[in-house]
């Protein structure tokens, strides 16, 4: 028995409500909607705590280069750096804290079976294409729902690369990594791709709007 069958049979039973007045697709869709709602105050305490972390990592970088050749007052500057409240770890614990939901979730949309019972969800279709599915399968069956699919995973990582950017990231590697979740993907049931593509949408839009409301702080000149 894992700590996480009964939250997986409660999600399920909730997702089996929604599908009444909706499609299971869409009873997916907005069940994913209604948690990431709830986990709001988190997110957003995440991405201050990103915002305290980003301007703490520059600082550093600020200080190693300023005091480079002082490496007494550069450990200074640095432990006092760190008593103004400057941590590595800002907003770790409210990413962390989400991180049970999101495998909920993950595992809700991925299970062959719920309770022990045949997982129903996945017994369903998205127009004709099984929700139980492989995606990588339904290239070769339903390849219009398929390709779409990815097509939108993949502009989703595009997007999320442009917001990297434009956040000031110059690491290749930080800006590619979205489309890793396009290939992986391709090995999950359709179900599943659909909940990753419904859930990585509100991040990435969550970013956006935070970034266009929000003002980031720039971080005080450091004085040699």
């Amino acid at each position: 028995m894992s700590i996480f069958d009964a939250p997986v049979h409660g999600a399920y039973l909730v997702v089996s409500a929604l599908g009444g007045p909706l499609h299971t697709v869409g009873a997916i869709i907005v069940f994913t909607l209604l948690v990431r709602t709830l986990l709001l105050p988190l997110s957003l305490a995440a991405l201050r705590g990103e915002r305290k972390r980003s301007a703490w990592l520059t600082k550093l970088r600020d200080l190693q280069e300023t005091h480079k050749n002082s490496p007494k007052r550069l450990e200074r500057e640095l432990a006092k750096a760190q008593a103004e409240g400057g941590s590595l770890f800002a907003g770790m614990l409210p990413t962390l804290a989400q991180a049970p939901f999101f495998f909920v979730m993950y595992r809700l949309f991925l299970s062959d079976t719920v309770a022990g019972q045949p997982n129903g969800l996945l017994a369903h279709d998205l127009f004709g294409a099984p929700l139980g599915e492989r995606v990588f399968t339904l290239l070769g069956t339903h390849p219009l729902v398929a390709a779409s699919l990815l097509l939108l995973l993949a502009a989703t990582a595009y997007w999320s690369g442009q917001l990297a950017a434009r956040a000031g990231t110059t690491s290749v590697l930080v800006r590619l990594l979205p489309f890793v979740l396009v290939v992986f993907s391709l090995f999950l049931p359709l179900a599943t791709a659909i909940y990753l593509l419904t859930t990585t949408t509100w991040t990435i839009a969550q970013r956006a709007v935070y970034d266009a409301v929000v003002p980031k702080e720039i971080p005080a000149p450091v004085r040699g």
